[in-house]
């Protein structure tokens, strides 16, 4: 295994304490940082679209989805809590990326799709955003992102079982 930060954490660990399992602070330390890491990193074609990955992810899934979202799906699709839906959606709308429509029936529910130009800057951003991140993960071959995120993917399936979190 590489010398990464972590393991030099783990080997001060085990200097005070060497009966210490710190096989949990060996992956969740390093998911922790490589997640730190990435948004430290931040997005580079949105941030020069002016968005950040949050506002992104609220585009996307209004794009991906195919159909008006009221803000609470938008909270549950993007694990973001309502509050921070709220805030980031008034920003978007301000910007002309996304309409706000009162719902017929229950003028406290609102209804939310994209506007044009919305469409059009998703449309635009995607691939170059999917390029960045595939360049961010060029140091790893196929065969190990294939394993690493199959990996990933059982490890949240076990956490969204066991923590909640899951899709609904």
């Amino acid at each position: 295994m590489s010398d990464d930060i972590v393991a030099s954490v783990v080997r001060q660990w085990h200097a005070v304490n060497p009966e210490l399992d710190t096989g949990p602070m060996e992956l969740i330390g390093r998911i922790n940082r490589c997640a730190a890491l990435l948004q430290q990193a931040e997005d580079a074609p949105l941030r020069a679209a002016g968005l950040t990955r949050a506002e992104f992810d609220l585009l996307g899934a209004l794009r991906r989805s195919g159909r008006e979202l009221t803000p609470g799906e938008l909270a549950r699709e993007t694990f973001s809590s309502g509050a921070a839906v709220t805030k980031r959606l008034r920003a978007l709308q301000e910007s002309g990326l996304i309409d706000r429509r009162s719902d017929a029936r229950d003028r406290r529910v609102a209804h939310l799709g994209l506007t044009t130009e919305g469409r059009d800057l998703v449309d635009r951003l995607l691939p170059d955003q999917l390029a960045y991140e595939r360049s961010v993960l060029s140091g790893l071959d196929e065969s190990t992102r294939d394993g690493l995120s199959e990996q990933l993917s059982e490890l949240l399936v076990q956490l969204e079982g066991r923590l909640g979190g899951g899709r609904r």
